[in-house]
């Protein structure tokens, strides 16, 4: 029997367009079929977690998940029923613990073994533990704090010290006045370090509640650079400028960026040095295959020899879009036919 190539998708939500699908999820699916692989889309409803489990287990080949977290009501009954089709021997595009280790925040502190990231970069997964350093982060160097949860720059903080620590003060004072301004729309609040970490404390608590706390890179102003790979392949990038403001650090287009779009080729230092650290990446990140979409984003940073270098700010794995450029999909379809056939000559006898 052919089996199928399954799209995950959940009813509803504003991603969907007027067929009540992703507008990236037909191209593909079409795109696979042109190619002669069949595939369909379902919708995931936990009522009939069972029923959908069954029918994938027997008819499907893979799975890929295009569900975006924030339209998704049981997140951990899917990403259970996505571990079991695992299981049973369905490829997961990608595995559902890949998604969680390649999405989350703290990504960027699992990664500090790698020249991606910097080394005074820290998470914080208790109250107590925040408390305990990031007065002494920030007494370092000016901040920023991302929370897991929130998409589009909510919750993720620039912080400065208003005045400068007088000479020789290796920790922050509770009451010292801090200038914090918010990714969301570059707005400006000004607290006490004190009261301002006791607003960030429900950013730690609950399910996957944590902080990133990382150096502020002042370079962003020049822009932020996604590289959208499929696989071990940089096939797109996007340049995001933000807005040309003195508070600006934001790069969503909803702050007011600026996006142009590149080929991985106008970026080549920055895409040989990622794809050279990208075993140690996957090692790091648990050993799983690499997300069949995904993206990571970089700022640029001034090397101790003042020459360019690129810091990762943030993956994401869970539902990339590629909307603007529907013709990827024919690239995703050879991608994801790549796919089972490594998977099948894997599994061959010899």
């Amino acid at each position: 029997m052919n089996k199928k190539v399954i799209f995950f998708e959940v009813e509803g939500g504003t991603d969907k367009g007027p067929d009540g699908y992703r507008p990236d999820t037909m191209p593909m699916v079409e795109a696979l079929k042109q190619r002669g692989q069949d595939a369909e889309v379902l919708f995931f409803d936990n009522a009939k977690k069972q029923q959908i489990f069954d029918y994938v287990k027997e008819h499907g080949a893979a799975y890929v998940s295009r569900i975006n977290p924030g339209n998704l009501q049981h997140e951990e009954e899917y990403f259970a029923m996505l571990r079991e089709l695992c299981q049973v021997g369905v490829m997961g595009m990608p595995h559902p613990d890949a998604m969680i280790s390649y999405g989350s925040k703290d990504v960027l502190s699992k990664l500090i073994a790698t020249n991606l990231v910097p080394d005074d970069t820290f998470a914080y997964y208790t109250i107590e533990a925040f408390k305990a350093q990031f007065p002494t982060s920030l007494a370092l160097t000016e901040r920023v704090l991302k929370q897991n949860r929130g998409s589009t720059g909510e919750g993720i903080w620039r912080v400065k010290l208003v005045e400068p620590l007088a000479e020789g003060m290796t920790e922050v004072p509770l009451d010292a006045q801090i200038k914090c301004t918010e990714a969301k729309d570059n707005h400006v609040e000004y607290w006490s370090l004190g009261d301002f970490m006791t607003f960030c404390e429900p950013y730690i608590t609950g399910l996957n509640g944590m902080l990133i706390d990382m150096r502020f890179l002042p370079r962003i102003t020049e822009g932020e650079v996604r590289l959208l790979m499929l696989r071990n392949h940089p096939v797109h990038v996007v340049h995001k400028k933000p807005a040309n403001t003195e508070d600006a650090f934001s790069a969503t287009l909803f702050s007011g960026a600026q996006y142009r779009y590149d080929s991985p080729k106008d970026w080549q230092e920055l895409v040989e040095n990622f794809l050279s650290q990208l075993p140690q990446v996957t090692s790091l990140l648990g050993g799983y295959d690499l997300p069949l979409i995904w993206t990571a984003d970089f700022m640029l940073d001034t090397d101790e020899a003042g020459a360019d270098c690129y810091i990762l700010g943030e993956m994401n794995c869970s539902c990339v879009g590629f909307t603007s450029e529907l013709t990827l999909a024919h690239q995703v379809a050879e991608e994801i036919l790549a796919c089972l056939q490594e998977q099948s000559t894997v599994v061959s006898p010899s």
